[in-house]
């Protein structure tokens, strides 16, 4: 169930899973966005906390994928100290795919159902964790799926990935 031909990979397996682990979301199809810039002109339309996701390695190969609120900047340079990592730059997009299955534009937390071997570490900013909603893509950028913090959190741990929550620093 996992490839489905014409789905995401992953796709039919991210709702039979919310449908056993008795999920409660909210999926709403949109045209399709690349850029938060792109999403921010939705979210009015779209309740709860929108996010943005970067897809990093650090100088050690390990990679990570952290979730912040859409309206910060991340400090890149202080960010490797509050994950508990070394210097971190920008994952590129075949690793992107061979990992998680999505492309960029379509970098979601739940895209760690396809990470069987739990290359991944995913982060959650401690602000969204306190949230009654996240919005996030679905593994495809034509899609919003918004669902609890504590719900996305039991999806991850599901797929095998104990998600962190930590303080993501901001550019001031």
């Amino acid at each position: 169930m996992r490839n489905v031909p014409g789905m995401i990979p992953g796709e039919a397996q991210l709702f039979a899973d919310i449908a056993a682990l008795d999920i409660a979301f909210e999926l709403i199809e949109h045209a399709a966005v690349f850029t938060v810039d792109e999403s921010a002109k939705l979210e009015r339309d779209i309740a709860g906390a929108h996010t943005k996701n970067l897809f990093l390695k650090d100088a050690g190969g390990q990679f990570w994928l952290v979730t912040v609120p859409a309206e910060i900047r991340v400090d890149l340079k202080k960010l490797p100290q509050a994950i508990g990592s070394k210097r971190v730059s920008f994952g590129n997009a075949d690793d992107m795919m061979r990992l998680l299955g999505v492309t960029p534009g379509s970098v979601t937390p739940i895209a760690v159902i396809n990470d069987d071997a739990s290359e991944v570490t995913v982060i959650i900013d401690a602000r969204l964790a306190a949230v009654d909603r996240i919005n996030i893509h679905p593994l495809r950028n034509t899609a919003t799926i918004g669902l609890s913090p504590v719900n996305l959190s039991r999806l991850l741990r599901h797929w095998r990935h104990e998600p962190i929550i930590a303080t993501i620093p901001a550019v001031e």
